[in-house]
Order: structure tokens, then sequence, then C-alpha cells
């Protein structure tokens, strides 16, 4: 294996190209299937690449069978055979989302855990990309008018909810100061390093002065 920055010839006389970056090890039998997957379901390869185009930084995809179709230009029946090709080749694994199979979780590299009393229901989380498509909406003419969604906010595990600002127009009855009811919150954990806020730190203030029982 060549070492970064190693000059690398396109052909004999070519100026030599200059490799910018860094090599990654990667599994020869894997190179070798997907040439052979290539050869053998060429639309299967092809929407092999779309899939892991559109999964960013995360192992999974979520699409429809005709949002993807679209993007490799075929019918969806083409999508649905390729899939197949796909899953029995173990380039992914495939789970349904909702009940008519037409919206389905495309996972790569790892089996999806599943959690759960075997006996019963199970559940399994994940992230993944969503991948949507506007003429896939029952809205679509009014996308583009919708209000802006409310906010919830995002709390490091030392901080408190404060309203401020205006509140709802009457006859909405705001509630007494320090009683107002607390908006569901995301959790976001403390990492070393991380700035600390100005509610943090009034935070662990009042903590501190707080006596001890």
């Amino acid at each position: 294996m060549a070492d970064e920055g190693e000059d690398r010839q396109r052909s004999p006389g070519a100026e030599a190209v200059k490799w910018v970056g860094s090599w990654v090890q990667t599994d020869r039998a894997g190179h070798e299937a997907f040439a052979q997957l290539v050869m053998r379901r060429p639309r299967a390869a092809s929407l092999m690449h779309i899939l892991i185009s559109k999964m960013g930084e995360n192992n999974a995809v979520v699409a429809s069978q005709k949002r993807l179709a679209a993007l490799l230009g075929c019918h969806v029946n083409t999508i649905i055979r390729a899939v197949r090709d796909l899953e029995a080749d173990r380039w992914i694994e495939v789970r349904q989302v909702g009940g008519t199979g037409t919206v389905n979780a495309y996972v790569i590299n790892d089996r999806v855990a599943w959690h759960g009393p075997r006996q019963g229901i199970r559940h399994s989380w994940f992230s993944a990309t969503v991948l949507l498509s506007d003429d896939e909406q029952p809205d679509r003419a009014v996308l583009d008018e919708l209000p802006p969604l409310r906010k919830f906010p995002r709390v490091y595990p030392d901080e408190k909810q404060l309203p401020s600002g205006e509140g709802l127009p009457p006859p909405s009855s705001p509630a007494l100061p320090g009683l107002e009811v607390d908006l569901p919150a995301t959790a976001t954990p403390e990492r070393r390093g991380e700035p600390v806020t100005i509610g943090a730190l009034v935070g662990r203030l009042v903590q501190d002065r707080e006596p001890s029982e």
C-alpha cells in the first residue's frame, strides 16, 4: 500500500498527480463482491450508490419506493427487485415503516437491534436520514405558506427553564411567576470543554448557596 502523499501516475509519460489525504483499509472480498453485483445486477448496484449518497453521517436512510424510483429514473417494480437483490446478498437490511411496505428504512453495515421481551412487541431505535419529496405530500400546494412550528428547548442537566417574552393574547391567563409548566425538552449531555451558559452558572450558584439538610 502506498504511503500518504506518494505520487501516483495516471499513464506512462503523464504528469505525476499528488494524492492529498489519507488511505482507509477496506475489505478486498467486498470489492470483488460489489464488482460482481455491478455485472449481474447493475440496477441494484446503482441503487446502492444512491442509498449511500443520501445517508449522510447515518447508517440508514428512510425513503419511499416511489422516491427511489424517481432518483434512479425507473419503475417502482425495478426498485422492488433491486432491493431484494441487495437484501439477499447482505448489502442492506430492510425494515418496514408503517403497514403498507412502500416506505422502508434501508440500513447498512450493522443489523438493527431490537429491544423488549420476545413474547411481546419489540422496538428498535436508530438514527436515519429521511428522504422526502413534495409530490408525496397531501398539502403540496401550501408547503411554502405554512406557519413556523413552536419551539422546544434543549437543556443541559443542570439547567432549568426560565419563561420570558410575551405570553398568548387574551383570553389566555398567564401562570404566576415561577409556577409555569415546563415544556418537554430534549436533554443535551454536558461535554468537557463546552462553554457554560449564564443559566447554568446561576443554577450552580443557587445550588451551592442552598443550606444542606
